[in-house]
């Protein structure tokens, strides 16, 4: 898969009928030539990293913005699969999975359920330190 990699600055978010409206600002000599000529609706699959003044990207430290991610993370359902997780391989899947691991029925429990973030850190560190996590 290629992909189009250029630097934006978010400029403004509204809501709309159908969900939100994100506007960023590109700089003329950062745009690629492939997003310039795709027509207007085309669909992207977007992957953003908040960077810090040193260009590094920021760590993502909220748990339940975090386990969003990881839910819809291919090389995470890969993960499961390889500790038999037999359910098909799907954000929702992922996401029962994850409430049953950590005892909880929603991720918003992750805000402030002492016992689930822990048990949550444990299953991101050993995914992030399996061969899974490193192929991408």
């Amino acid at each position: 898969m290629e992909t189009l990699q250029f630097e934006a600055v978010k400029v403004a978010l509204k809501q709309d009928a159908t969900g939100y409206v994100l506007t960023l600002k590109v700089h003329p000599d950062e745009i690629p030539d492939e997003l310039m000529r795709d027509f207007v609706g085309t669909r992207y699959v977007i992957v953003a990293a908040r960077l810090n003044d040193d260009e590094t990207p920021v760590s993502v430290n909220n748990r339940v913005t975090r386990s969003g991610m990881l839910c819809r993370d291919s090389r995470f359902h890969k993960w499961l699969d390889s500790k038999d997780f037999e359910a098909k391989h799907t954000e929702q899947s992922a996401t029962n999975w994850l409430h049953d691991r950590c005892g909880i029925s929603s991720r918003t429990e992750l805000n402030g359920n002492k016992i689930a973030q822990i048990k949550f850190d444990k299953i991101v560190k050993e995914f992030e330190g399996s061969k899974y996590y490193e192929s991408f």
